[in-house]
């Protein structure tokens, strides 16, 4: 992976992530694939974030390793019931240790935060090493077509949550830019106690499906399956990848 976005890297911002951001059932989806469906007994999860997914299939009893360059946020995941069984490292793909686990998952906006395209076969590979044959990825990317951005101002997003302990935190998100693929935006969070602001500009690449199947294929994988997202229908692949 990249270097951990400041937003995921400063404690006091990581501390608050999952108040503000509480409905995780997008992994559901995940959860199934990597368990019932995959019958997976062991798991990489890359950009494990605050370990939602990696200590959900650690729970059904999948042998579950996250990794995530944030350190604040993996302290978060460390802290959570049923984090003991899970293996956490600080780093990038390139920085977890020789395995060979039976799938490997990217949610959310981890295949898209990688804008060079040498990062992110360099990461494609990293992971295929860690797989063992015929293991599978599991990643998620949205549909460029659909043009999400669009939705990402301040007057959709902005929202003020009340978290215990510690106060009204308000956050947004707020596009800056569209240059092709490349869509960056700025997402601030101001904690109202005393009036503390945090910035955070993130760039994501909307690559089309035609580029995430080429950078597999050269990173060592078969694409199996392009499923459509069950929780943003229309708007995000779910791509199924064989290591080869």
């Amino acid at each position: 992976m990249t270097d951990a976005d400041p937003i995921y890297a400063e404690p006091r911002l990581a501390a608050v992530s999952d108040p503000l951001d509480p409905d995780r059932s997008d992994l559901d989806v995940y959860e199934r694939i990597v368990v019932d469906e995959l019958g997976a007994t062991s798991a990489l999860d890359v950009g494990c974030g605050t370990g939602e997914l990696a200590i959900r299939l650690a729970r059904r009893g999948v042998r579950a390793t996250g990794v995530d360059p944030a350190a604040a946020s993996v302290d978060v995941a460390r802290g959570k019931p049923g984090a003991e069984a899970v293996t956490w490292i600080v780093g990038t793909a390139p920085d977890a240790p020789a395995m060979q686990v039976d799938v490997a998952t990217m949610t959310a906006n981890v295949a898209q935060v990688f804008v060079d395209d040498d990062a992110w076969l360099a990461t494609l590979r990293a992971i295929r090493a860690r797989l063992r044959d015929g293991g599978a990825l599991v990643l998620e990317a949205r549909r460029p077509h659909a043009r999400a951005w669009e939705g990402w101002t301040k007057d959709a997003t902005h929202q003020v949550v009340d978290v215990p302990g510690v106060g009204e935190v308000e956050d947004w998100v707020d596009v800056t830019s569209v240059d092709g693929e490349l869509v960056t935006f700025e997402s601030p969070t101001v904690f109202r106690a005393d009036g503390a602001r945090y910035e955070s500009t993130t760039t994501l690449r909307f690559r089309p499906l035609s580029a995430i199947a080429r950078a597999l294929e050269e990173a060592g994988f078969a694409v199996r399956e392009v499923r459509d997202a069950p929780d943003r229908p229309g708007r995000e692949w779910v791509v199924l990848a064989d290591a080869v």
